[in-house]
């Protein structure tokens, strides 16, 4: 049985769940059906359905992995359903980042503006940046695979008073976690640095609007502004989901502290939750979309 604030504690991360399912599922339709309208999808529509699949897939294994070890513990660590989870997790978490920092890339070259050659070559070859990526995206994932496979193989099962408990060296544990996420690590970096140029760029263009009319904030200013607000808010909410993650495995050597773990849970919850109403708002297409849905809900 859950504690009160326990059962408090699941209910949100239940309800951020649930918001995150809905919010995703809407941009993934949204694009689709653009996508059907017009015979065409575009880069900025592949990302976002990506995008908003991959965490519908997230949201679910994070939702599934937490009630199990809630309330199947037992059976969650004598199955294979441990290793299940973890192999899919780990596929669906790089997919994730990947979609993720590719349209962060996107809306980079897109809108920054530097002098460099190699930066005016990537934004004439988009697509070449993209290949770039995919090829991180696969070597990372075959990297992580490997150290997932191992930590399973090394993982010792011990049977004690009908409760199954996973048990690893923490020292040797903390190694292969870190190991594990390199390449999402890695990935969200380049997220960094993207949105640290952007800002760079913001400031070149500012300084030169000086020159300008006082207080005019042409269209480049505005769409530099949003692209770093959609960078920001995707940096902060991936923080709070790898350290709400971090939380739940490392609930595997206290197992008796429920709080903390659903503690975890949550906190990993709020990023595909808030972040996917945050494009929702920011993208004109979906944010059209969402007021129609709105109002024809007010006709009930």
């Amino acid at each position: 049985m859950l504690s009160a604030a326990e059962g408090i504690l699941l209910s949100i991360a239940t309800v951020e769940a649930g918001l995150g399912v809905l919010g995703n599922t809407f941009i993934a339709l949204v694009n689709c059906m653009d996508w059907a309208k017009n015979n065409k999808l575009s880069m900025t529509g592949f990302l976002l359905i990506g995008l908003a699949t991959s965490r519908i897939f997230i949201v679910w294994l994070l939702t599934l992995d937490a009630y199990a070890k809630l309330f199947y513990p037992s059976k969650y660590f004598s199955s294979s359903l441990i290793e299940i989870i973890s192999y899919i997790w780990m596929t669906v978490n790089h997919l994730t980042v990947w979609f993720a920092t590719s349209l962060s890339i996107f809306y980079f070259l897109k809108i920054a503006n530097f002098s460099d050659c190699v930066f005016l070559w990537l934004k004439r070859r988009t697509d070449k940046a993209f290949v770039f990526l995919l090829g991180c995206l696969l070597t990372s994932w075959v990297i992580s695979f490997s150290f997932v496979v191992k930590v399973m193989k090394d993982g010792k099962v011990n049977h004690r008073n009908r409760t199954s408990e996973m048990y690893w060296e923490k020292r040797q544990f903390t190694i292969n976690y870190v190991f594990l996420n390199i390449g999402v690590i890695s990935l969200f970096m380049m997220t960094l640095t993207a949105c640290f140029l952007l800002i760079m760029s913001l400031w070149r263009h500012s300084r030169q609007m000086q020159s300008g009319v006082s207080g005019f904030r042409d269209l480049n200013t505005e769409a530099h502004v949003k692209a770093i607000k959609f960078l920001i808010s995707f940096i902060i909410l991936f923080v709070l989901y790898f350290i709400g993650v971090s939380i739940e495995i490392i609930c595997i050597f206290i197992p008796e502290n429920k709080l903390l773990f659903i503690f975890g849970f949550t906190t990993a919850s709020i990023y595909p939750c808030c972040h996917s109403f945050i494009l929702i708002l920011s993208n004109s297409q979906l944010k059209q979309a969402f007021v129609k849905v709105l109002q024809g809900l007010k006709f009930f």
